[in-house]
C-alpha cells in the first residue's frame, strides 16, 4: 500500500501527507533501561505486520519519563531499523518550546520524515500562546509538522479556527486530534483550504474520522493488532465500508481494554503476552492490576492476535 501522497510545500520543496495505520510506538524497558534491541525488533514486526508508519517517543512511549539522550536514542533506532520503508513521525513535543525546538532538531539530523508536536501541558497557553509556540518551532527547523491535539492530557484545546491559522505555516501538514469529538474533523477540514492531514488520535473514534474526510489513526491498538489496523485502513481506502466496519467491532473490546488503566500500562502487558517486551513501565505509572489483565487478555482473544 502507498503511504505518501506529495503535496506541494510552500518552501519549495514536498512534504509527505501521511495516511493508514501509524502505530504510537511502546518503549520497552529491562531493568529500568531502554531494551534497544527489543525495541528495534519490535519496530520491525510492526513494519512486516504491514504498518504503515511508526511513532517513536509520544506519550505512549513513556516519552514523559525519558531523559533527554534516552528520547533521542529512541528517536534514532527507531529511524535506523525502519530504513525508509515506512515514514517516521517522531515525538518532540515539550512544553517548553526551546526543549521542543532542541528535540525537532534533532529528530531532523537523525532523518525523520516528520515531527509530532503536542499541546504544551500544564502550562496552560491561551491561543495566542499556541499559535506562537508552534510557529517558533516551525520557523527554526524545516520539516513536516503534525500538530498532536489531546486536551485531555494537555488541558488546553486548539481551536478550528487556531489551527486554520496554524496550518496557513507551509510546515504544519496536519493534526492528531484526540478530541473524540466527531463534529471536529469536518469543521476543520472546512476551515483549511490546503491539504491537511488529518489523524486520529483516538482508536474507538477513528471510523467518525475517516468518515468526515480523515486520513488515518495514529494508534495505540497497533502496538498489539498491527495487522487487523494496517488492514481497517485499507479496506476503507477500497471503498469497503462493510468490511471496515466489521474490523471495527472486533477490536473495539481492545480499544477499550488498553484504557482500562492509564496508558501504556495495559498495552505493554499486551504486548509483552506476545512475547515482544517485558510489561515493564517506569514510574509514577504502575503495571496494570490483576482484573484490568484479564480483560485486556479477553480483548486481545475476541480480536483474533492471543490464542
Amino acid at each position: 500500500m502507498k503511504v505518501f501522497v506529495r503535496i506541494a510545500a510552500a518552501r519549495g520543496g514536498e512534504v509527505a501527507m501521511l495516511h493508514g495505520s501509524l502505530v504510537a510506538l511502546i518503549t520497552p524497558f529491562q531493568g529500568g533501561k531502554i531494551d534497544e534491541k527489543g525495541f528495534q525488533r519490535f519496530v520491525d514486526w510492526q513494519i512486516k505486520e504491514g504498518t504503515h508508519g511508526v511513532v517513536p517517543c509520544g506519550t505512549t512511549g513513556e516519552s514523559p519519563t525519558l531523559s533527554h539522550d534516552e528520547h533521542k536514542r529512541v528517536t534514532e533506532l527507531c529511524i535506523e531499523v525502519a530504513k525508509g520503508r515506512v515514514p517516521v513521525v517522531a515525538g518532540t513535543g515539550s512544553n517548553s518550546t526551546a526543549e521542543a525546538i532542541d528535540l525537532t532538531r534533532h529528530a531532523k539530523k537523525a532523518g525523520a520524515d516528520a515531527v509530532l508536536i503536542v499541546t504544551p501541558y500544564y502550562n496552560k497557553p491561551t491561543q495566542e500562546g499556541l499559535y506562537q509556540h508552534y510557529k517558533a518551532i516551525h520557523d527554526a527547523v524545516d520539516i513536516p509538522i503534525i500538530i498532536y491535539n489531546i486536551p485531555g492530557r494537555s488541558v488546553v484545546d486548539i481551536t478550528v479556527a487556531t489551527m486554520a491559522r496554524l496550518a496557513a505555516l507551509p510546515n504544519i501538514v496536519g493534526v492528531k486530534d484526540a478530541t473524540a469529538d466527531a463534529t471536529r474533523p469536518l469543521d476543520t477540514k472546512l476551515a483549511i483550504s490546503k491539504a491537511f492531514c488529518q489523524l486520529s488520535g483516538e482508536d474507538p473514534a477513528v471510523l467518525a474520522l475517516l468518515a468526515a474526510g480523515g486520513d488515518g489513526c495514529i494508534s495505540v491498538t497497533a502496538n498489539v493488532a498491527p495487522r487487523s489496523c494496517a488492514t481497517m485502513h485499507e479496506a476503507w481506502r477500497a471503498g469497503d465500508a462493510k468490511g471496515t466496519l466489521a474490523i471495527q467491532e472486533r477490536l473495539m473490546p481492545l480499544h477499550r481494554a488498553l484504557f482500562a488503566e492509564t496508558s501504556p500500562g495495559p498495552v505493554k502487558y499486551a504486548v509483552s503476552l506476545l512475547g515482544h517486551c517485558a510489561a515493564e513501565v517506569r514510574l509514577p505509572l504502575v503495571e496494570p492490576q490483576a482484573a484490568t489483565k484479564e480483560r485486556v487478555a479477553s480483548a486481545m482473544r475476541h480480536a483474533g492476535v492471543l490464542n
